[in-house]
């Protein structure tokens, strides 16, 4: 099934590389334009020119800073008209270790980055043209949200706030606006490339017997943002390749994880 997205703006946060990235050059290349974000603005400026710098316009910053979100989607609509689409990938995982010994600070953080930021782009979305014009919001979650684990705790909380912030929207902003949400399992990307030192010993449990890639989520992603789900909103698709069917994968990751981080970041 083909979508199109021709004469449509999207924001990707996170939009240098991995999922983000791919997400871009899928969009790009189903004919729409796109506002890629992040901190390194040499490698936004790479993506740009890689992916098209006609249909791509780089804004660098940090995804929970008030000051760059209303940059970026002022930047956005000056540029291209509008924002259509919203795609809040940007994340980060500052906290390590026992949820009950971490540090406050950290636990903070990856709120404010994972969960409170995406909040405020949306209503920068909202306000500069969704409220008018209408469009779709994609959250980029986990399948950290759906299950417990160790080490991982203020992640997944956050990534579990992402969805019910995806519930809330999605009914607050319809009619005119759908918002809904990814739990991406398993995706080699740089920010989880530790989870992959061991792949054997997770994939021997994996029913469809393969990591996820950028390219699986960002088919997903747009699919959501596109005319073809007009009718769901408020709804969050486990892409995961079936891994949270089975308990052993989880309690694989756990094992690796916990011989490998640090607690709390220390």
């Amino acid at each position: 099934m083909e979508v199109s997205f021709a004469g449509r703006t999207a924001i990707v946060t996170g939009g240098s590389r991995g999922i983000g990235r791919a997400i871009a050059e899928a969009f790009v290349a189903s004919g729409g334009s796109v506002c890629i974000t992040g901190r390194d603005a040499d490698a936004l400026a790479e993506a740009a020119e890689a992916i098209g710098p006609d249909a791509v316009l780089p804004v660098a910053g940090a995804v929970q800073d008030a000051e760059h979100r209303e940059a970026a989607v002022r930047a956005t609509v000056e540029r291209f008209g509008s924002v259509d689409a919203l795609f809040n990938n940007a994340a980060s995982n500052p906290q390590f270790g026992p949820l009950v010994e971490a540090e406050l600070s950290r636990v903070t953080k990856a709120l404010d980055t994972n969960l409170v930021a995406q909040l405020g782009w949306c209503q920068r979305a909202w306000e500069h043209s969704m409220r008018d014009r209408g469009g779709a919001v994609v959250n980029i979650a986990s399948i950290g949200a759906v299950r417990s684990g160790r080490n991982f705790g203020a992640y997944n909380m956050s990534k579990a706030g992402l969805m019910q912030l995806t519930r809330q929207l999605g009914l607050e902003l319809a009619p005119k606006v759908r918002v809904n949400a990814l739990a991406v399992g398993l995706v080699p990307t740089q920010m989880a490339a530790v989870l992959f030192e061991r792949p054997d010993d997770i994939l021997a449990q994996q029913p469809l017997q393969r990591f996820g890639r950028p390219e699986d989520i960002a088919a997903a992603a747009l699919f959501l943002a596109s005319d073809q789900a007009s009718w769901v909103t408020g709804a969050t698709l486990v892409i995961d390749g079936g891994g949270t069917s089975l308990a052993g994968v989880n309690e694989a990751l756990d094992v690796l994880i916990s011989e490998r981080f640090v607690p709390n970041g220390a």
